[in-house]
This record gives structure tokens, sequence and C-alpha cells, in this order.
């Protein structure tokens, strides 16, 4: 058995029951194979061995009382996976499916992720199986203050600096915040993902969807291609997606799909994004609403997507975003995309595609953008938060977005050169990969067996 098969049935062993954590790993170990033939000090030191566990993992009851005087209780998990480049840095999810093994995938998602940007922030993650929907305002308030209460003293500016993620938008980390300065006396750039009125970035809201266009842009740019014209389909409709969408009609694109947990909205002519906006972020409602006011659009349930795939994916597109959650994208859904003449898959969402789908991409050599590489812009400008804060300075729009755009190029470049130095030119799974995971393992090598 070779040692990355027999590292990958070890960890299966001592962590049982994290699928999404070993799909990330594979992900990571089978692309680095030719890295650790080239560097044999990353096995001799047992890199991959301390990379696959967390420095800390931290696990905590989040007890809080619903508006009808009864008491409820979540889980709450924060995960801080490696601090060789940095403080932890990651987003917190609020969402039902949040377990130890999702959380553990994401964390490790983030070590990679967050070393490609170049910045000096290291890998976590944390959320609690919480859901936010349906909840009043005051219910929500008072699981984040409970939540925090055991939070605080885990984190800190210097240490581990937590951001937000599905289901942890401004109104969350608001309240995440207020609990935060009430228990430690401090007011720290502890989160990102701020209001502007009290030390958060301009474009923070925006930088996800803004990264991965941006990042979508390098990649056509490379097959002299452009944005212009091209008709896209995003997954999604939360605030990735909806930045995305904005971002691409600002270029000259045209989405034409979008979708939420209950179905998926296909609109020909170009989707509404402000009615998107208004059904989704001011109303909290379905996308089937959006059939009210354009009756030209199709509305297909949930209920009635195609066996094993997505209906969002079976539509004639020349780019697709997906843009919502993990393994959405299979690979029947991959087959469909290419048969219908898609060109780029570019991620939003953190690990959207299966394995078997990814394969099937990078063997039929169409443009595919890593979610680690091309959905940076979230935390990258998370940094950008940090650094304002830490110096007591505010940017302007479009220093920020500069910066973004810079750093999404960036990315794309380091991960091109890579995968081109080891002779796979157009992989940038690979690329991403042994960029990512060359800096994180230099950097353990030289602060010793920590």
């Amino acid at each position: 058995m070779s040692y990355i098969k027999e590292t990958i049935e070890k960890l299966k062993q001592t962590s049982p029951a994290q699928v999404e954590f070993y799909q990330a790993v594979e992900d990571v170990l089978e692309s680095i194979e030719p890295l650790l033939e080239e560097r044999p000090k990353y096995r001799e030191h047992s890199i991959i061995e301390r990379l696959l566990e967390p420095e800390r993992q931290i696990m905590f009851r989040v007890p809080w009382m619903d508006d009808d005087g009864k008491i409820q209780v979540n889980k709450g998990y924060r995960i801080e996976f490696n601090s060789a480049l940095g403080p932890y840095k990651g987003g917190l999810r609020f969402h039902p499916s949040v377990n130890a093994g999702i959380v553990k995938f994401l964390g490790f998602e983030q070590i990679f992720k967050n070393a490609l940007t170049g910045l000096p922030i290291g890998g976590g993650k944390g959320g609690a199986n919480f859901d936010p929907k349906g909840k009043s305002d005051a219910e929500i308030m008072r699981f984040c203050q409970s939540f925090m209460s055991e939070l605080y003293r885990h984190i800190g500016p210097h240490t581990d600096v937590p951001a937000g993620d599905i289901g942890v938008g401004s109104r969350e980390i608001g309240y995440l915040f207020g609990q935060y300065k009430r228990l430690a006396n401090r007011f720290d750039g502890v989160l990102t993902g701020k209001s502007e009125l009290w030390g958060g970035s301009q474009v923070r809201k925006e930088a996800t969807g803004y990264g991965v266009v941006y990042f979508a842009q390098c990649m056509m740019d490379d097959q002299d291609d452009s944005l212009d014209g091209k008709r896209c389909l995003i997954s999604g409709s939360g605030n990735v997606a909806i930045h995305a969408m904005e971002k691409l009609y600002e270029l000259g694109a045209k989405p034409i799909s979008c979708s939420d947990s209950s179905g998926t909205i296909y609109h020909d002519s170009g989707i509404d994004l402000d009615l998107v906006k208004r059904i989704k972020e001011e109303q909290g409602g379905r996308l089937k609403e959006y059939l009210e006011t354009h009756e030209d659009a199709e509305y297909t349930s949930k209920d009635d997507y195609p066996e094993e795939g997505h209906c969002v994916w079976r539509y004639e597109a020349d780019i697709a975003f997906p843009c919502a959650t993990q393994n959405e994208l299979t690979e029947k859904d991959a087959q469909a995309l290419l048969e219908n003449g898609c060109k780029y898959i570019v991620e939003g969402a953190n690990m959207p595609t299966t394995q078997a789908a990814v394969d099937l991409f990078i063997e039929s050599g169409v443009g595919y953008g890593p979610g680690k590489a091309s959905n940076a812009g979230g935390v990258a400008t998370s940094q950008l938060e940090m650094a304002q804060n830490a110096s007591m300075l505010r940017w302007d729009f479009e220093e920020v977005d500069e910066k973004l755009k810079d750093i999404m190029s960036n990315i794309y470049q380091d991960a091109k050169r890579t995968a081109e130095d080891f002779g796979h030119p157009s992989n940038l799974v690979l690329g991403a990969n042994i960029a990512g995971f060359r800096k994180v393992a230099d950097a353990m090598l030289e602060q010793g067996v920590v």
C-alpha cells in the first residue's frame, strides 16, 4: 500500500464517519504525490501526519431560551487547525448539517486556501448545528450570546479570528461581537465581516462573489477569451451567489439561473438580480416567488430534480459557478455540463463538486477553478479587514476592491505556475494544492516539532 493510501486508511480509523473530511484530505494528498517525491523531508518530518490533526478541537454545548421560554441546546464547534502561517482564520457556519466532520473538512480546506492568498493567516473553522431560519431576532441574539460565552476564551486578534459563513451574516456577527466585547472588555479586531459602522471593511460582503468572478476572468484571459456575452449558471442565492451575479453583470456576462434549498430558477433573458436580493435578503423568502413577477422564467422544485443531480446544471451555458454548498455538483451533472458546451467551471462554494465530477472535468480539459483557489476572496478581504483594524485605518471601496483583484490574480498565477512546474499546465487542482501545501509545510519545518 502506498504512503498516501496508508495515511488515509489510518485517518479513517482515528477520525471515523467523517466522509467530507476524507474527501478533502484525499483531494490534497493525491495531488501532492509529485512534491513528496521531490521533497522527502516532508515525509521524514511527518508533515502530513501533523497537518491532518488539528492543533486544537473545541466542542461545547450552547444552551439558549426560545421565545416560548423553552430551553434549547445545540452543539458548538471551533477547529483551530494550523497556525504555521499566522493566527487561525476561518468562518463560523450555523446550519443543521454542521457536525465535527463538516467543520474538519472546512478547516482543512481553509489551511491551503489561506496559504494561497499569500497573507499571514492560518486555517480554522467553526459553527453550530443551529438553524437561524425561522428564528426571531431575539432568539438568534440569545443563541449568539450563549455561543460566544464559550468561544470568547479561545479567540483573539493574534490567536484566532472567526468570520461569517452559511447562516452567519452581519446580524449574527454583530450579536457575536457585542457579547465578545462585553465579556472581554476589549474592542478587538477579533471577528471579521463586521459592520462598517464599527470596524468592518468595504467589499467584505461582496468579496467571495466578486473574487470568484475575478478568478474566472484570469482563467479566460489565458485563453484569449472574456466574460463579455457569456451565459452563466449559478447555484445558490446567498451572499456569494448574489455578488457573483452582480460582478458578472458588471463585466458583461449574463447569469441565467440561481437556486435555494427548495428549488431552481432559470431565466433565459437573465436573472433579475434586484428581485432576487429583495426576495432573499430583505424578505427572507423562497425563489418560487420570482415567478409572481416574471412569468417567462422557469421554476423547478427540488422534488423534481433529476436523479443524482441538480437541475441547475442541466441548462446550456458557457460557465458554471457552483456557489451553494458541498458536493452539490455530481458526476451526472458534470456530464450534462460538458454535453451542453460548458467551457469553464469555477467554484464559489467550498468543495461543491464531487470527486468523480472533478476527475471528469480534469480529464475533459475544460477550465476548472477549484474552490480553495477561486473562492479565497472572502478570507483575503477578511485579512484586509484585520490589517485595517490593527492600524486603525479605513480604506475606501475602490482600494479594497483593487487589492482583492490583485490577490485573486496572484492566486491564479501561483496555481498555474505550480501546475506547469509539475508537468500538468491545465490542472489547477494540482497547482493550487501543491502551492498551498508547500507554503504551510515549509513553515512547519522551520518552526520545529510543534
